[in-house]
């Protein structure tokens, strides 16, 4: 007996699906695609063959997630994110292989937010709504607009650090290595 929910409006190719998850209506999965424990997979969404997803990961109503996409645990993306996977598509012309993209673990999208294809969003990082990701993100770190630019680090919580890289809300502190922020 399955240990997760199928809507009966959903198409699920698939039999990689981990306990507990939920798949809501309207949604179409194709029979290539791994999807992890604990995770929501809300209305309209549909999910290529060569896609890796993480357990406890939340996707909000009207995203595709395109072969190539890897997503890691306890990931959320907003309503209507836009996955890309070829950087010069053309109608009926595919690569030979699409390019990778990754959202580490407890990575944030925004709803409206397009990826584009090949890059990887550190953990702890969160892209505002609306934004165009052309780049790769590291970890806590929040950014947004178009293209979306770095606008502050943040804690694991998500909270904004401050001058200090001390989180007001939890008190976790952080230092710089290398350019890269890094939990005390």
């Amino acid at each position: 007996m399955n240990q997760y929910f199928i809507h009966t409006h959903a198409i699920v190719e698939t039999e990689n699906i981990g306990r507990d998850t939920r798949v809501w209506a309207f949604v179409h999965i194709l029979s290539g695609a791994v999807i992890g424990q604990n995770c929501n997979i809300n209305d309209h969404t549909f999910i290529e063959n060569d896609v890796v997803i993480g357990n406890n990961v939340t996707v909000k109503s009207g995203v595709y997630i395109w072969d190539g996409i890897r997503i890691k645990d306890n990931v959320f993306i907003g309503p209507n994110v836009t996955f890309t996977n070829d950087l010069r598509p053309r109608s009926k012309q595919y690569p030979s292989e699409f390019l990778k993209t990754t959202l580490e673990e407890w990575a944030s999208i925004g709803a409206n937010s397009t990826i584009i294809a090949g890059n990887t969003i550190g953990k702890y990082a969160m892209v505002g709504a609306g934004s165009v990701v052309t780049k790769d993100i590291p970890n806590n770190t929040l950014w947004y607009g178009n293209p979306a630019v770095f606008k502050s680090y943040i804690c694991n919580c998500g909270e904004k650090l401050n001058k200090l890289l001390e989180c007001p809300e939890c008190h976790k502190k952080y230092s710089l290595e290398r350019g890269f922020i890094v939990e005390n």
